[in-house]
Protein backbone atom coordinates (compact mmCIF):
# COMPACT_ATOMS: atom_id res chain seq x y z
CA UNK A 1 0.00 0.00 0.00
CA UNK A 2 1.39 3.76 -0.86
CA UNK A 3 0.90 6.26 1.11
CA UNK A 4 1.39 10.46 0.46
CA UNK A 5 2.57 13.06 2.97
CA UNK A 6 1.95 16.20 2.41
CA UNK A 7 3.37 19.64 4.07
CA UNK A 8 4.95 22.48 3.44
CA UNK A 9 8.23 21.55 5.20
CA UNK A 10 10.80 22.35 3.82
CA UNK A 11 13.00 19.45 3.87
CA UNK A 12 17.14 20.33 3.53
CA UNK A 13 19.26 19.33 0.50
CA UNK A 14 22.64 18.97 0.31
CA UNK A 15 24.83 19.54 -3.21
CA UNK A 16 24.85 15.55 -3.28
CA UNK A 17 21.15 15.40 -3.13
CA UNK A 18 20.74 14.00 0.12
CA UNK A 19 17.76 15.06 2.30
CA UNK A 20 18.11 15.76 5.88
CA UNK A 21 15.85 17.47 8.75
CA UNK A 22 15.74 17.44 12.14
CA UNK A 23 12.47 16.76 12.94
CA UNK A 24 10.92 15.04 9.52
CA UNK A 25 13.24 12.43 9.93
CA UNK A 26 13.37 8.10 9.24
CA UNK A 27 12.28 7.74 13.28
CA UNK A 28 9.30 10.52 12.38
CA UNK A 29 8.01 8.46 9.60
CA UNK A 30 8.06 5.23 10.97
CA UNK A 31 4.68 5.65 12.23
CA UNK A 32 3.20 5.75 8.40
CA UNK A 33 4.72 2.20 7.95
CA UNK A 34 2.22 0.94 10.40
CA UNK A 35 -0.62 1.38 7.51
CA UNK A 36 1.87 1.63 4.28
CA UNK A 37 4.64 -0.13 2.26
CA UNK A 38 5.94 3.17 0.28
CA UNK A 39 5.75 6.39 1.43
CA UNK A 40 6.24 9.62 -0.60
CA UNK A 41 6.78 12.84 0.48
CA UNK A 42 5.35 15.71 -1.37
CA UNK A 43 7.04 18.89 -0.07
CA UNK A 44 8.95 22.00 -0.58
CA UNK A 45 12.85 21.58 -0.68
CA UNK A 46 15.95 24.30 0.61
CA UNK A 47 19.01 23.27 -1.14
CA UNK A 48 21.65 24.09 1.73
CA UNK A 49 25.40 23.34 2.15
CA UNK A 50 26.38 19.79 3.49
CA UNK A 51 28.87 21.45 5.66
CA UNK A 52 26.16 23.51 7.55
CA UNK A 53 24.00 20.67 8.58
CA UNK A 54 26.39 17.99 9.18
CA UNK A 55 26.00 16.63 12.84
CA UNK A 56 23.16 18.88 12.86
CA UNK A 57 20.51 17.39 11.19
CA UNK A 58 19.40 13.99 9.95
CA UNK A 59 20.05 12.24 6.86
CA UNK A 60 16.35 10.66 5.28
CA UNK A 61 17.80 6.83 4.55
CA UNK A 62 14.80 5.32 4.41
CA UNK A 63 14.94 3.00 1.08
CA UNK A 64 10.95 3.06 0.78
CA UNK A 65 10.45 6.69 1.62
CA UNK A 66 10.87 8.53 -1.97
CA UNK A 67 10.73 12.46 -2.52
CA UNK A 68 8.76 14.81 -4.91
CA UNK A 69 9.70 18.46 -4.67
CA UNK A 70 7.03 21.12 -4.45
CA UNK A 71 7.78 24.91 -6.02
CA UNK A 72 7.71 27.31 -3.52
CA UNK A 73 4.41 28.40 -2.07
CA UNK A 74 5.98 30.49 0.91
CA UNK A 75 5.77 33.77 -0.74
CA UNK A 76 3.41 35.93 -2.92
CA UNK A 77 5.50 35.98 -5.58
CA UNK A 78 5.76 32.11 -5.12
CA UNK A 79 1.86 31.44 -4.72
CA UNK A 80 1.15 33.63 -8.56
CA UNK A 81 4.12 31.93 -10.20
CA UNK A 82 3.85 27.89 -8.59
CA UNK A 83 0.23 27.17 -7.28
CA UNK A 84 -0.85 25.47 -11.09
CA UNK A 85 2.71 23.77 -10.76
CA UNK A 86 1.96 22.59 -7.29
CA UNK A 87 -2.18 21.48 -8.00
CA UNK A 88 -1.22 19.25 -11.55
CA UNK A 89 2.03 17.74 -9.13
CA UNK A 90 -0.74 17.11 -5.96
CA UNK A 91 -3.33 15.42 -8.44
CA UNK A 92 -1.07 13.48 -10.63
CA UNK A 93 0.27 11.58 -7.19
CA UNK A 94 -2.84 11.52 -5.33
CA UNK A 95 -4.39 9.69 -8.20
CA UNK A 96 -1.68 6.76 -7.79
CA UNK A 97 -1.96 6.93 -4.16
CA UNK A 98 -3.89 4.63 -1.38
CA UNK A 99 -3.69 6.88 1.72
CA UNK A 100 -2.99 10.84 2.15
CA UNK A 101 -1.50 11.95 5.25
CA UNK A 102 -1.88 16.25 5.19
CA UNK A 103 -0.26 18.33 7.48
CA UNK A 104 -1.43 21.22 8.66
CA UNK A 105 -1.19 24.22 8.57
CA UNK A 106 0.46 24.50 5.26
CA UNK A 107 -0.45 25.72 2.00
CA UNK A 108 0.42 22.67 0.29
CA UNK A 109 -1.63 20.46 2.78
CA UNK A 110 -4.44 22.82 1.58
CA UNK A 111 -4.44 22.06 -1.24
CA UNK A 112 -4.18 18.47 -1.22
CA UNK A 113 -7.28 18.31 0.83
CA UNK A 114 -8.81 20.15 -2.29
CA UNK A 115 -7.08 17.84 -4.67
CA UNK A 116 -8.41 14.90 -2.32
CA UNK A 117 -12.13 15.80 -2.46
CA UNK A 118 -12.30 16.47 -6.06
CA UNK A 119 -10.46 12.67 -6.92
CA UNK A 120 -13.02 11.31 -3.86
CA UNK A 121 -9.73 10.31 -2.58
CA UNK A 122 -9.87 9.59 1.44
CA UNK A 123 -7.53 11.63 3.57
CA UNK A 124 -6.02 12.10 6.90
CA UNK A 125 -5.36 15.48 8.81
CA UNK A 126 -2.91 16.26 11.11
CA UNK A 127 -3.30 19.67 13.01
CA UNK A 128 0.51 20.59 14.10
CA UNK A 129 -0.11 24.49 15.04
CA UNK A 130 -2.21 26.95 14.51
CA UNK A 131 -2.15 29.79 11.26
CA UNK A 132 -4.35 32.62 13.21
CA UNK A 133 -1.07 32.88 16.31
CA UNK A 134 1.67 32.08 13.59
CA UNK A 135 0.40 35.31 10.98
CA UNK A 136 -0.76 37.34 13.53
CA UNK A 137 2.53 37.61 15.55
CA UNK A 138 4.61 37.47 12.37
CA UNK A 139 3.86 40.80 10.94
CA UNK A 140 1.68 43.33 9.30
CA UNK A 141 1.18 41.44 6.03
CA UNK A 142 0.25 38.75 9.00
CA UNK A 143 -2.08 40.18 10.54
CA UNK A 144 -4.41 41.02 6.98
CA UNK A 145 -3.13 37.35 6.53
CA UNK A 146 -4.28 35.59 9.58
CA UNK A 147 -8.36 36.03 8.98
CA UNK A 148 -8.19 34.35 5.77
CA UNK A 149 -5.75 31.52 6.27
CA UNK A 150 -7.78 30.48 9.92
CA UNK A 151 -11.14 30.58 7.73
CA UNK A 152 -9.39 28.42 4.94
CA UNK A 153 -7.93 25.76 7.21
CA UNK A 154 -11.53 25.59 9.22
CA UNK A 155 -12.98 24.56 6.12
CA UNK A 156 -10.92 21.80 5.85
CA UNK A 157 -10.84 20.83 8.48
CA UNK A 158 -14.35 20.66 9.50
CA UNK A 159 -15.42 18.49 7.01
CA UNK A 160 -12.39 16.37 7.12
CA UNK A 161 -13.48 12.12 8.17
CA UNK A 162 -10.55 11.79 10.52
CA UNK A 163 -8.21 14.59 12.31
CA UNK A 164 -5.36 13.91 14.56
CA UNK A 165 -4.31 17.04 16.81
CA UNK A 166 -1.04 17.43 18.80
CA UNK A 167 -2.82 19.12 21.70
CA UNK A 168 -5.65 17.51 23.66
CA UNK A 169 -7.96 21.09 23.75
CA UNK A 170 -6.33 24.12 22.40
CA UNK A 171 -6.51 23.16 18.41
CA UNK A 172 -9.60 21.32 18.93
CA UNK A 173 -11.54 23.97 20.03
CA UNK A 174 -10.28 26.36 17.41
CA UNK A 175 -10.55 24.23 14.72
CA UNK A 176 -13.22 21.46 15.32
CA UNK A 177 -13.91 18.79 12.76
CA UNK A 178 -17.79 16.50 12.31
CA UNK A 179 -15.18 13.71 11.63
CA UNK A 180 -13.11 11.05 13.81
CA UNK A 181 -10.36 12.49 16.04
CA UNK A 182 -7.71 11.78 18.44
CA UNK A 183 -5.36 14.11 20.79
CA UNK A 184 -1.94 12.65 19.93
CA UNK A 185 1.41 14.43 20.45
CA UNK A 186 3.26 14.57 17.93
CA UNK A 187 5.94 14.33 19.85
CA UNK A 188 7.27 11.18 21.03
CA UNK A 189 10.17 10.35 23.33
CA UNK A 190 12.07 7.61 24.50
CA UNK A 191 11.85 6.51 28.03
CA UNK A 192 12.58 9.13 30.32
CA UNK A 193 16.22 8.73 31.74
CA UNK A 194 15.34 6.54 35.26
CA UNK A 195 18.04 8.97 37.27
CA UNK A 196 17.10 12.33 35.29
CA UNK A 197 15.05 13.49 38.54
CA UNK A 198 17.47 12.85 41.34
CA UNK A 199 19.79 14.31 39.31
CA UNK A 200 17.87 17.06 38.90
CA UNK A 201 16.88 17.26 42.89
CA UNK A 202 20.49 17.11 43.45
CA UNK A 203 21.39 20.18 41.24
CA UNK A 204 18.68 22.33 42.87
CA UNK A 205 20.09 21.17 46.02
CA UNK A 206 23.21 22.65 45.02
CA UNK A 207 22.17 26.07 44.53
CA UNK A 208 23.48 28.99 46.58
CA UNK A 209 23.74 32.32 46.69
CA UNK A 210 25.99 32.74 44.21
CA UNK A 211 24.53 30.73 42.08
CA UNK A 212 24.36 32.20 38.20
CA UNK A 213 21.04 30.28 36.99
CA UNK A 214 20.82 29.09 33.02
CA UNK A 215 17.52 29.98 31.24
CA UNK A 216 17.07 28.12 27.89
CA UNK A 217 15.24 27.92 24.99
CA UNK A 218 15.16 25.83 21.85
CA UNK A 219 13.74 27.51 19.07
CA UNK A 220 14.56 29.11 15.60
CA UNK A 221 16.75 32.06 16.46
CA UNK A 222 15.32 34.73 13.87
CA UNK A 223 11.93 33.99 14.50
CA UNK A 224 9.86 36.89 15.41
CA UNK A 225 7.14 34.97 17.25
CA UNK A 226 9.22 32.45 18.92
CA UNK A 227 9.29 35.32 21.67
CA UNK A 228 13.12 34.82 22.92
CA UNK A 229 13.37 38.67 22.83
CA UNK A 230 10.46 38.80 25.56
CA UNK A 231 13.04 36.69 27.84
CA UNK A 232 16.00 38.89 26.86
CA UNK A 233 14.11 42.60 28.02
CA UNK A 234 12.62 40.57 30.75
CA UNK A 235 17.03 40.27 31.91
CA UNK A 236 17.35 43.95 31.31
CA UNK A 237 14.63 44.86 34.26
CA UNK A 238 16.08 42.67 36.48
CA UNK A 239 18.98 44.40 35.83
CA UNK A 240 17.55 47.65 36.37
CA UNK A 241 16.95 46.00 40.16
CA UNK A 242 20.27 44.90 40.48
CA UNK A 243 19.41 41.06 39.73
CA UNK A 244 22.24 39.88 37.69
CA UNK A 245 22.09 36.15 38.44
CA UNK A 246 20.62 34.77 35.40
CA UNK A 247 21.90 33.81 32.23
CA UNK A 248 19.92 33.21 28.81
CA UNK A 249 21.23 30.45 26.91
CA UNK A 250 19.60 30.10 23.30
CA UNK A 251 19.90 27.46 20.86
CA UNK A 252 18.44 26.55 17.21
CA UNK A 253 18.68 27.39 13.97
CA UNK A 254 19.39 30.78 12.65
CA UNK A 255 21.81 33.60 12.89
CA UNK A 256 20.58 34.80 15.83
CA UNK A 257 21.64 38.82 14.97
CA UNK A 258 18.57 40.51 16.02
CA UNK A 259 18.61 38.45 19.10
CA UNK A 260 22.34 40.04 19.77
CA UNK A 261 20.74 43.54 19.08
CA UNK A 262 17.97 43.18 21.91
CA UNK A 263 21.03 41.89 24.18
CA UNK A 264 22.74 45.43 23.00
CA UNK A 265 20.02 47.74 23.71
CA UNK A 266 18.93 46.20 26.94
CA UNK A 267 22.29 46.29 28.07
CA UNK A 268 22.54 42.64 28.73
CA UNK A 269 25.15 41.41 26.25
CA UNK A 270 26.96 39.69 28.74
CA UNK A 271 24.35 37.47 30.14
CA UNK A 272 22.68 36.19 26.57
CA UNK A 273 24.68 33.59 24.53
CA UNK A 274 23.37 32.58 21.27
CA UNK A 275 24.41 28.85 21.50
CA UNK A 276 23.05 28.38 17.61
CA UNK A 277 22.10 25.01 16.03
CA UNK A 278 22.80 21.26 18.29
CA UNK A 279 22.55 17.77 17.25
CA UNK A 280 19.24 16.12 19.15
CA UNK A 281 21.72 14.47 21.23
CA UNK A 282 23.74 17.64 22.49
CA UNK A 283 19.76 19.44 23.12
CA UNK A 284 19.94 16.53 25.44
CA UNK A 285 23.09 16.90 27.29
CA UNK A 286 22.50 20.74 26.97
CA UNK A 287 19.10 20.81 28.66
CA UNK A 288 20.44 18.57 31.51
CA UNK A 289 22.79 20.98 32.41
CA UNK A 290 20.76 24.53 32.38
CA UNK A 291 18.57 25.51 35.44
CA UNK A 292 15.50 26.27 33.89
CA UNK A 293 13.06 25.92 30.59
CA UNK A 294 11.19 28.88 28.87
CA UNK A 295 9.42 28.99 26.08
CA UNK A 296 7.73 32.64 25.28
CA UNK A 297 6.49 31.65 21.93
CA UNK A 298 3.35 33.41 20.45
CA UNK A 299 2.72 30.40 18.20
CA UNK A 300 2.69 26.94 18.62
CA UNK A 301 0.86 23.47 18.97
CA UNK A 302 2.36 21.64 21.50
CA UNK A 303 5.80 22.29 21.49
CA UNK A 304 8.37 19.45 21.35
CA UNK A 305 11.27 21.18 22.99
CA UNK A 306 8.62 22.20 26.38
CA UNK A 307 8.18 18.23 26.37
CA UNK A 308 11.69 17.33 25.90
CA UNK A 309 12.96 19.62 28.50
CA UNK A 310 10.15 18.32 31.27
CA UNK A 311 11.77 14.44 30.46
CA UNK A 312 14.78 15.98 31.87
CA UNK A 313 12.73 17.55 35.20
CA UNK A 314 13.34 20.58 34.54
CA UNK A 315 11.39 23.60 35.60
CA UNK A 316 9.79 24.79 32.83
CA UNK A 317 8.36 28.46 32.34
CA UNK A 318 6.10 29.47 29.31
CA UNK A 319 3.96 31.65 27.83
CA UNK A 320 -0.18 31.53 27.31
CA UNK A 321 0.09 29.42 24.00
CA UNK A 322 -1.51 27.18 22.29
CA UNK A 323 -0.92 24.07 23.88
CA UNK A 324 1.65 25.19 26.25
CA UNK A 325 -0.45 25.75 29.27
CA UNK A 326 -1.58 21.73 28.65
CA UNK A 327 2.25 20.48 29.94
CA UNK A 328 2.77 23.47 32.71
CA UNK A 329 1.95 24.28 36.08
CA UNK A 330 -0.18 27.14 35.94
CA UNK A 331 1.66 29.55 38.61
CA UNK A 332 4.71 28.83 35.59
CA UNK A 333 2.53 30.39 32.54
CA UNK A 334 2.74 34.10 31.73
CA UNK A 335 0.49 35.41 28.91
CA UNK A 336 1.91 36.67 25.58
CA UNK A 337 0.82 40.23 26.03
CA UNK A 338 2.92 43.49 26.24
CA UNK A 339 3.14 42.82 29.72
CA UNK A 340 5.29 39.16 29.36
CA UNK A 341 9.02 40.22 30.23
CA UNK A 342 7.62 41.90 33.15
CA UNK A 343 5.68 38.85 34.11
CA UNK A 344 9.16 36.67 33.33
CA UNK A 345 11.44 39.11 35.50
CA UNK A 346 8.70 38.00 38.47
CA UNK A 347 8.38 34.34 37.60
CA UNK A 348 11.80 33.84 37.18
CA UNK A 349 12.71 35.93 40.68
CA UNK A 350 9.87 33.97 42.60
CA UNK A 351 11.56 30.59 41.49
CA UNK A 352 14.78 30.80 42.64
CA UNK A 353 13.17 31.59 46.35
CA UNK A 354 11.68 28.46 46.65
CA UNK A 355 13.89 25.52 46.24
CA UNK A 356 10.63 22.88 47.11
CA UNK A 357 8.70 24.44 44.85
CA UNK A 358 10.89 24.18 42.25
CA UNK A 359 11.57 20.11 43.88
CA UNK A 360 8.08 19.87 42.80
CA UNK A 361 7.61 21.61 39.75
CA UNK A 362 10.54 19.35 38.22
CA UNK A 363 9.07 16.41 39.72
CA UNK A 364 5.55 17.10 37.93
CA UNK A 365 7.43 17.77 34.55
CA UNK A 366 9.42 14.47 34.81
CA UNK A 367 5.78 12.76 35.09
CA UNK A 368 3.98 14.38 32.68
CA UNK A 369 6.61 13.68 29.96
CA UNK A 370 5.89 9.92 30.57
CA UNK A 371 3.00 10.13 28.76
CA UNK A 372 4.46 11.22 25.58
CA UNK A 373 7.06 8.32 25.29
CA UNK A 374 7.23 6.67 22.14
CA UNK A 375 5.57 3.08 22.85
CA UNK A 376 2.17 5.11 24.56
CA UNK A 377 1.71 7.12 21.58
CA UNK A 378 2.82 4.80 18.97
CA UNK A 379 -0.32 2.25 19.82
CA UNK A 380 -2.82 4.86 20.21
CA UNK A 381 -1.66 6.85 16.87
CA UNK A 382 -1.69 3.29 15.10
CA UNK A 383 -5.37 2.11 16.25
CA UNK A 384 -6.05 5.55 14.30
CA UNK A 385 -4.41 5.00 11.67
CA UNK A 386 -5.94 1.61 11.11
CA UNK A 387 -9.30 3.10 11.65
CA UNK A 388 -8.83 5.56 8.90
CA UNK A 389 -6.78 2.73 6.63
CA UNK A 390 -10.31 0.70 6.99
CA UNK A 391 -12.76 3.32 5.57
Amino acid sequence: MKALFCYDGPLKKDENGLYYDIVLNDRMFERYFKVCDKLELLIRVKNVKGDDIKGKMSQLTNPDISVTECPNLASVSGMIKNTYKVKKILEERIKTADLVFIRLPSTIGNHAVDCCRKLNKKYLIEVVGCPWDAYWNYSLKGKLAAPFATYMMKKRIKSASHVLYVTNEFLQSRYPTKGKTIPCSNVELQPCESDALQKRFAKIDSYGDNTKYVIGTAAALDVLYKGQQYVIEALGKLKEQGITCFEYQCIGGGSGERLKTVARECGVEEYVNIVGQLSHDKVFEWLTNIDFYIQPSRQEGLPRSVIEAMSRALPCLGAKTAGIPELINPSCVFSNSKKEPEEIAKLLCDMIKDKERMKKLAEENYNEAKKYERDTLIKRRTDFFKDYAQV
